[in-house]
């Protein structure tokens, strides 16, 4: 059966290239059973291997030709091999977190390849603590972030007793699950292409743009914060990438941050944006690359727009982005937080005036210059809107179990683009607040001294706020 690929998934295939693949990640880390033996991690692979149906949406890849008239369409595959999917690795000596995540960074590294369904899963095993890993990449014209935690969220339990279930990419009966609750932080990817289909389709919600519009450029062209960013400083960052990857991941107990911000008034995504920034300014400052103006970041948000009676019919909650000031140019944590927390609450406040469709117009104007640059490469031409993305996913608040192996750790694995060479996305994950960094490992050196910032600003924050 051929199915036409709506233009957001369009637009993911074809700004691929190879020194951008367009597939998001994850990395999870396990912990066997009481009792497992020494083959557990090979039985995690043997079972996730041979499920009984693979779910639709993991049977077809993209396809198009003069009998499509050029147009890009689903095909089923009609000689799909699950072994090519699902895959088992082992780690070589000493098995630390350093051998893992450079293991990711490679196999992150590559293309999927158009002629077979979208998509690759590794368990891994070699791990010194005994934990079994799995990483998967699924390219952004099937998922995205959310989309990717709802479906792994879908095969997990909160029974550690319980057995017999599929991998997320078998089909299956819907479960109940615990819905995540955000801390702040949403997926800009969670703006689907019925969304924006519907919100294209709301005439009478658009005649409020020009006055939305005006407003946000005024701030905009002032450098204050709002829905729209003009410009950014030129950075290490925001210059051509190369299709290599590096990855680093650490978690952080969420009690810590959310200490901080009770301490301060301040939100979990404040103190995550205030993390990043303090971690930025120092390594920017140890390359001597630290621009005298902020930093701006790209933030996902989610918002209650204002109603109307063509709003929505999911209740009119919409998703779009806020350009945040990091504040890098100040020397005191306690301004950075305090800094980024009036950012994001203007951002917000300027979003929230406005209608589901004039923020996805605005969110979809904010990204032109980032998404049209690589395309039509005008890198370098074209000035960066922001110099990095920092996103927040929720996951899974309670201990959560894939047939009695206790998942530990969620780590995502994003994507860099042509002038925007590092993506930092968060996830909440039993208790911790798990971060994964990608970039690229030509243009963004040293990749892993970030996590070090991170722990050290965290410590800093929290010496600001009295704790």
């Amino acid at each position: 059966m051929v199915n036409p690929i709506d233009p957001t998934a369009t637009g993911f295939l074809l700004a691929e290239n190879r020194n951008m693949p367009m597939h998001v990640g994850g990395l999870q880390l396990f912990e066997k059973p009481e009792g497992a033996g020494r083959g557990f991690a090979r039985e995690m692979y043997e079972q996730m291997r041979d499920v009984e149906q693979i779910a639709p949406l993991f049977l077809k890849h993209p396809h198009r030709s003069a009998r499509t008239a050029g147009q890009l369409v689903w095909l089923p595959d009609e000689e799909f091999d699950v072994e090519h999917h699902v895959r088992h690795s082992a780690l070589p000596k000493p098995g630390r977190v350093r051998e893992l995540l450079e293991l990711c960074s490679r196999l992150h590294s590559t293309r999927l390849a158009w002629e077979r369904p979208l998509w690759e899963a590794t368990i891994i095993e070699g791990l010194r603590d005994g934990r079994v890993a799995m990483y998967t990449k699924t390219h952004h014209a099937l998922v995205d972030g959310v989309s990717a935690m709802r479906l792994l969220a879908d095969v997990l339990s909160t029974d550690p007793d319980e057995r017999d279930m599929p991998a997320f990419w078998g089909k299956q009966p819907s479960r109940r699950r615990e819905e995540p609750v955000s801390d702040g932080g949403a997926s800009l990817a969670d703006v689907s292409a019925t969304t924006v289909r519907t919100a294209l389709a709301l005439a009478s919600e658009a005649a409020g743009m020009p006055g939305a519009l005006i407003r946000t450029l005024n701030k905009s062209v002032r450098n204050e914060t709002s829905a729209l960013s003009l410009y950014a400083p030129r950075t290490m960052l925001n210059q051509s990438i190369t299709g290599s990857r590096r990855f680093a991941a650490q978690d952080w107990p969420v009690e810590r941050l959310r200490g901080v911000g009770k301490a301060t008034g301040t939100t979990i995504n404040d103190v995550v944006l205030a993390m990043v920034s303090g971690a930025m300014r120092t390594y920017l400052a140890d390359l001597d690359a630290l621009p005298e103006t902020s930093l701006i970041s790209m933030v996902p948000v989610g918002l209650n727009a204002k109603q109307s009676h063509l709003a929505s019919a999911d209740g009119g909650n919409a998703v779009g982005a806020v350009m945040v000031q990091l504040g890098t140019h100040l020397a005191d944590p306690a301004d950075r937080l305090s800094a980024i927390h009036r950012s994001m609450k203007d951002g917000k406040e300027s979003l929230s005036a406005m209608t589901p469709a004039q923020i996805l117009a605005m969110s979809a104007l904010g990204q032109a210059p980032a998404i049209l640059g690589p395309i039509l490469r005008m890198q370098g031409i074209v000035r960066p809107p922001y110099n990095l993305i920092v996103s927040n996913v929720p996951g899974p608040r309670t201990p959560h179990y894939w047939n009695g192996a206790r998942l530990t750790g969620t780590y995502p694995l994003s994507i860099p683009i042509n002038g925007m060479a590092l993506n930092i996305t968060c996830t909440s994950c039993d208790g911790k607040m798990c971060f994964g960094l990608t970039g690229c490992r030509r243009t963004v050196p040293h990749l892993q001294v970030l996590l070090q910032h991170l722990d050290d600003e965290l410590a800093a924050l929290e010496r600001a706020a009295g704790l």
